[in-house]
């Protein structure tokens, strides 16, 4: 009997499993699809029948569900609109036809394939006297749910009472009511139009005894908030008793304390009209009331903030530059920039402070000096790390809307210090980072513009604050992150690095005493010679600041603490011969210069972070059919000059006297040692040339000569960046020769006068004078 009352169909469909949805026959939806398996299961029901299964997830929170993940019944949907939303979501409206189980997971890739079955249910036949008393109960229990609950609108009951077929109305009431997915499933699952009524009469009854303690529980809470407000109101009646009574001294001396501080304090009017305002609030809310605390908060900040306090700054230019002095050695570029500065403001008082970046390698002093510059200037310090910020309420500060709101570090730190002109260091420029809460970097344009920042204005004060007097320095490791139109606001001052006659005179005077002070040791208690610190420096560091030469000099302190205290020594002697006993083998080594004039062997330049190298640039040729290889882990422009060289050398071979057709039968191999350190730039291109022409034409190289510069088709010799650092290496490594591009004459002034005098400097514009320099003549090579 029960086969006659319904037909099954089977079919195989697309499946989307649904986030915190259940869908029922008969029902008209649209929601979002963003997951791909759910984007190609669409894809695939559009392009058959636009049939579509949904059901539901068991868990909302698995982006990625598999065939457990899912309840195997669901609703066959008709897909009756796409649309396509911002960020590759897809909006779909469905209607709901036929509940269905799945029998097989057909496939999971690219998207959920299942074989499905659908039991069509003939209503007209098996609709009984039963049925009929069950679908009234429904409906009435249905009414009770409306006039309890007041979430589903009258209209609802209309609608559902026209329904003839048992089926359909369960599924049409269930679309309407708030339930749990847990009681969705039972309905779906349930099907057989008298089984879904009693599934559904069941959950209706426990939903309208959940409704009616939800509302007697609303009745008590309402109960005690009109007894809240009785309260108030009483309070509110009391407080004006008092207040003609003369008993409310506490709340008005506060007001009154606020208004006299207010009036005292030397501050723009606009600012003064807003913060009596806000006083004026005070005074007519209740003690009680949340937003009191708010504007007490903001009151707080507005009287605290340094309006009118500033330091003195000391403008003795002589006294300025031996505190910069007995602080720093070096950083001649940035001690002169602020005397200049000292100087202009003791001529003209109205000046606004300077926006300076420093911009070199970590360890050479950058936020150091900026200390010194504060206590030169007689200012106060503050500083302000940016490294990871990406919240631009760290810079602006947040609205008094939210909750626990307080102003940005700016205005913090000033009032911190109470003072409106201090040293304001921006430490780490050059990482900040933004995201979906602002970029700080915009936020710091007004900041860092003297022609706004006197009216800085922070989202918390709502009022402008002048930042024209603060003299702002930033520090950066490069400025190639800090955004152009910041980057623009700034004068850089870029510190190279340190020579190593720089790190020793650093060492000597203010590392080796810190360290030390630090570890409880006399001057009678440890001797380190200059000798041992070079070695330090040459042996042990490689480094363009002092970091790490300060951490070895740490080192030795402890160790020649613990020698003293082990071994009963006053002194404890450290020296070139025993200095890797505290130290241990050293780590690193400099390039040195040839022993002896070599073919195919030139001696290059190179500048790295930690300052200059020399490369030893070796070229073999060998019989072959014209191949270049190039090893060394050779960067795409070293590679490309090294090309440039030999074309160089192909059109001038007759001139050089090489073999016009070596290019045909040799093998040309250049090797750059140290293959494990990635190599790049320009620069190499005279010495590889160099290297190529004396092992085609068997000419040894000057072993005392190096050479810097970047290499044209024709020959010529174009200018290069990091001068200093590169001659440093080679006075390092005992080269007394150096050729340089005639553009970087200009750099010379920046090399050590010392380093000078020891070393001839050679400046070339084209290959020939390059090669009449480091080529050795016959004549040269017999003498040496």
């Amino acid at each position: 009997m029960e086969k006659q009352n319904y037909k099954v169909e089977k079919r195989n469909i697309p499946l989307i499993p649904l986030r915190g949805l259940s869908i029922f026959p008969y029902m008209v939806v649209h929601f979002d699809v963003g997951r791909d398996k759910s984007i190609n299961a669409l894809e695939e029901a559009m392009v058959n029948d636009s049939l579509i299964f949904l059901t539901a997830q068991k868990e909302a929170d698995i982006d990625v569900p598999s065939t457990d993940d899912f309840y195997h019944v669901g609703t066959v949907c008709k897909i009756k609109q796409l649309l396509k939303l911002p960020g590759d979501n897809i909006r779909v409206l469905v209607e709901g036809i036929n509940r269905a189980k799945v029998t097989e997971i057909i496939m999971e890739e690219p998207y959920f394939e299942v074989a499905i079955e659908e039991l069509i249910y003939n209503e007209e036949i098996i609709k009984d006297k039963k049925i009929e008393a069950l679908m009234r109960m429904v409906i009435d229990s249905f009414e009770d749910y409306i006039g309890i609950g007041n979430r589903v609108s009258a209209e609802a009951l209309v609608n559902v009472s026209k329904i003839e077929e048992p089926g359909r109305l369960a599924d049409v009431i269930a679309s309407y009511m708030f339930l749990t997915l847990e009681n969705k499933q039972k309905i779906l699952e349930a099907f057989h139009p008298y089984k879904r009524l009693e599934t559904l009469q069941v959950i209706l009854g426990e939903e309208i005894e959940i409704l009616k303690l939800e509302e007697k529980i609303s009745q008590r809470v309402k109960k005690q908030i009109n007894k809240v407000q009785k309260e108030y109101y009483l309070r509110e009646q009391l407080k004006a008793i008092q207040y003609e009574l003369g008993e409310d001294d506490e709340l008005l001396e506060e007001v009154d304390n606020y208004r006299e501080k207010i009036e005292n304090i030397k501050m723009p009017e606009e600012v003064k009209e807003k913060a009596l305002k806000e006083v004026d609030r005070l005074l007519k809310l209740s003690p009680s009331s949340a937003e009191t605390g708010v504007i007490r908060t903001y009151l707080d900040w507005i009287v605290e903030l340094p309006w009118d306090k500033e330091t003195k700054d000391r403008v003795d230019i002589k006294k300025s530059r031996e505190i910069l002095d007995a602080d720093h050695y070096g950083l001649d570029d940035v001690k002169e920039r602020i005397l200049e500065y000292l100087a202009v403001r003791k001529l003209a008082k109205g000046i606004k402070g300077p926006i300076l970046c420093l911009v070199g390698p970590p360890g050479v002093g950058k936020t150091s000096i900026a200390k010194s510059i504060a206590k030169s200037l007689n200012r106060k310090f503050v500083r302000m790390s940016l490294g990871g910020v990406r919240d631009e309420a760290e810079i602006r500060g947040h609205r008094r809307t939210y909750v626990g709101a307080i102003p940005g570090r700016i205005v913090s730190s000033i009032k911190k210090v109470s003072s409106k002109n201090p040293v304001f260091l921006f430490d780490e420029i050059d990482k900040l980072n933004s995201d979906f809460r602002g970029d700080p970097a915009s936020a710091l344009l007004e900041v860092l513009d003297p022609e706004q920042n006197n009216t800085f204005t922070d989202h918390f004060l709502e009022a402008p604050f002048d930042l024209s007097k603060v003299m702002f320095i930033t520090t950066a490791n490069t400025t190639a992150s800090i955004p152009g139109p910041l980057l623009d606001r700034m004068e850089v001052i870029r510190i190279s690095g340190y020579t190593e006659e720089e790190k020793l005179q650093i060492a000597i005077r203010y590392l080796l005493p810190k360290q030390m002070k630090e570890h409880g040791l006399k001057e009678e208690n440890v001797h380190i010679s200059e000798n041992t610190i070079r070695d330090i420096i040459n042996n042990y560091t490689r480094e363009s600041g002092v970091r790490n030469l300060e951490r070895n000099i740490a080192n030795l302190c402890r160790k020649a603490a613990k020698k003293i205290v082990e071994d009963s020594v006053n002194t404890v002697r450290i020296n070139s011969g025993n200095l890797n006993k505290y130290l241990g083998i050293p780590r690193y080594r400099h390039e040195k210069a040839q022993e002896e004039n070599q073919v195919g062997i030139a001696t290059g330049l190179a500048w790295t972070t930690v300052g200059g190298e020399t490369l030893s640039i070796e070229v073999t040729p060998m019989p072959g059919t014209g191949k270049l290889q190039l090893t060394g882990q050779l960067g795409d422009v070293m590679k490309e000059s090294a090309m440039a060289g030999i074309s160089y050398i192909r059109s001038k071979a007759a001139e050089l006297k090489i073999d016009e057709n070596f290019y045909k039968e040799k093998d040309i191999h250049i090797h750059v040692p140290e293959g494990a350190i990635p190599k790049d730039g320009p620069s190499a291109g005279i010495t590889i040339a160099t290297a190529v022409i004396s092992a085609l034409s068997n000419i040894p190289v000057n072993r005392n000569v190096a050479m810097t510069g970047e290499i044209t088709l024709r020959g010529r010799v174009l200018p290069i960046g990091g001068v200093k650092e590169k001659v440093l290496a080679a006075n390092r490594a005992g080269i007394t020769k150096v050729l340089l591009p005639m553009d970087n004459k200009k750099d010379l002034e920046e090399i050590p006068d010392k380093v000078r005098r020891k070393m001839e400097f050679v400046f070339v514009k084209t290959m020939d004078e390059v090669l009449s320099h480091a080529l050795v003549k016959e004549d040269d090579n017999n003498e040496n």
